[in-house]
């Protein structure tokens, strides 16, 4: 019984310690807006089917066939409006493609707004 006790102590251990990291998000960098592994809104759902791919399951970016492909919670995007983001996704910026053939006009609205707002902590 004691053995147990000890293995449950030490299972407890390594779960506290690692309980807070997440593998998709990089080091060295604080948690921003919300997280879309545990979000069931239809713009989470948007995101994985047409972002997540390119720009990491929770959108701190990734490298993809060689290339960083950027955040889309921090650095030159958290600079932009609304508007320039939505515009980024209706027209696309190489390599990122265009979505306007692949999403809605609504459907890109909401995904900027998403990104704008609950990806990047923004009111």
């Amino acid at each position: 019984m004691q053995k147990f006790k000890v293995f449950l102590v030490f299972v407890s251990g390594i779960a506290f310690v690692f309980g807070g990291c997440n593998a998709n998000e990089p080091p060295g960098q604080p948690r921003v807006g919300i997280t879309l592994a545990e979000n069931k809104s239809y713009e989470a759902s948007l995101y994985r089917q047409n972002c997540a791919m390119c720009h990491g399951v929770e959108g701190y970016g990734k490298e993809l066939q060689g290339q960083q492909v950027p955040s889309l919670r921090t650095g030159d995007i958290s600079k932009k409006s609304e508007e320039e983001i939505y515009q980024q996704i209706a027209t696309g910026k190489p390599p990122m493609p265009s979505f306007k053939f692949q999403m809605t006009e609504e459907e890109m609205r909401r995904m900027a707004k998403f990104i704008y707002k609950d990806l990047q902590g923004r009111k």
